[in-house]
């Protein structure tokens, strides 16, 4: 690939990843769009996407690195001691549980999820699945608070709970939800936040909880897939400048969308997956 391609790829992804849209999505279906010549096949793509990636998974471990502090120094003393005394031993042991069904699907089904890549197609039909996933978070949340006669956008946030309020149980739910995320065109934040929506958190919650459950997945994910890079003859400098590019824009791109999910909704983001998408499968051979 040329460096403006990279370049590119770099800003699609920064930009994409932690917006809940799929940036895996994008780097597959815009590129075919456009006509940019880029081979979604080629042995190099799946690892040069998680050396991105990488840039990603560090600019969330910098936004949110007092918390990642209490998050590892709570999982190593609850893991000495056997037991849980504190908020940020318990955060630690959510988000360990909710990373497991992620994490086993992935170990266990990662060459014929890989091949997916190669299908832009394919990607576009599972833009369309993300944007439902969203959608049909939003419209559950809804009815939650119609029945509980929540009008006001303080009242609505005050009525639902925080993450330090979610059970286990809840965390293995949105778990579960991140499975959908190995598929290429469902977005690893929107459908995590969309878990946290039905487990009972609210939006800004959701997003904090998503945002700290992507850290570990993104980061291994590039430590698995970028030693194949070396031998394939692929410019690793170049990936190494995409991937710092990537990191800014979604540093830049976390920031906003917290501010944002204050007071916003799921809602624009699943129209948005669903025009792509069904674009994508109108356009696309």
């Amino acid at each position: 690939m040329s460096t403006a391609l990279v370049l590119f790829l770099a800003v699609l992804q920064g930009a994409t990843e932690l917006f809940p849209v799929s940036s895996l999505g994008h780097s597959v279906v815009v590129p075919a769009l456009l006509r940019l010549d880029v081979n979604p096949a080629a042995p190099s793509f799946v690892p040069f996407l998680a050396f991105l990636h990488i840039g990603t998974g560090l600019a969330l471990v910098v936004l949110y690195r007092d918390q990642w502090w209490r998050i590892s120094r709570g999982f190593v003393t609850a893991s000495l001691r056997g037991r849980i005394d504190s908020g940020d031993e318990r955060l630690a042991m959510l988000l360990v549980v909710a990373t497991i069904p992620a994490g086993v699907v992935g170990f266990l089904l990662e060459t014929p999820l890989k091949s997916l890549f190669a299908h832009p197609r394919v990607a576009a039909g599972f833009l369309i699945l993300n944007g439902a996933v969203l959608a049909s978070a939003e419209l559950l949340r809804r009815r939650a608070e119609r029945a509980g006669g929540v009008e006001r956008p303080s009242a609505r946030e005050a009525r639902f709970g925080t993450l330090e309020q979610l059970s286990f149980v809840r965390a293995g739910l949105v778990g579960f939800f991140q499975v959908l995320a190995l598929l290429p065109g469902v977005s690893r934040s929107g459908v995590t936040m969309a878990g946290g929506l039905v487990g009972g958190l609210r939006h800004g919650e959701a997003v904090r909880f998503s945002f700290l459950l992507a850290t570990p997945i993104i980061l291994a994910a590039g430590i698995l897939e970028v030693p194949q890079l070396p031998g394939s003859g692929a410019p690793f400098g170049l990936y190494a400048v995409g991937a710092v590019v990537a990191g800014l824009i979604a540093y830049a791109s976390a920031r906003l969308l917290v501010k944002y999910f204050e007071i916003g909704r799921l809602d624009p983001f699943a129209a948005y997956c669903a025009i792509l998408g069904v674009t994508g499968l109108i356009l696309l051979h």
